[in-house]
């Protein structure tokens, strides 16, 4: 088996594991953000670190445009006040 028949079988094998640890590697390298519709269950602290300093501000629109929270379905803002 070659290099790259190594990875594939790798990957193949354990693809939760390897995707965990290449983003445990990058993290450390990064601006901390993310591309939210690409997230799973990670939780608000992460859409939280996501936006950054845009956060509270896109919180209080979520907030007057969707009080109940209606579109909660993604990885999307808890509606502050």
């Amino acid at each position: 088996m070659g290099y790259r028949d190594e990875l594939v079988f790798l990957f193949w094998w354990d693809r939760e594991a390897w995707a965990k640890a290449y983003h445990d590697a990058l993290h450390p390298h990064s601006a901390g953000g993310a591309y939210v519709n690409m997230m799973m269950d990670e939780g608000q602290e992460r859409v939280r670190a996501s936006y950054r300093d845009n956060y509270a501000r896109l919180a209080r629109v979520k907030a007057a445009y969707d009080p109940q929270n209606l579109f909660r379905v993604n990885q999307t803002f808890v509606p502050e006040g």
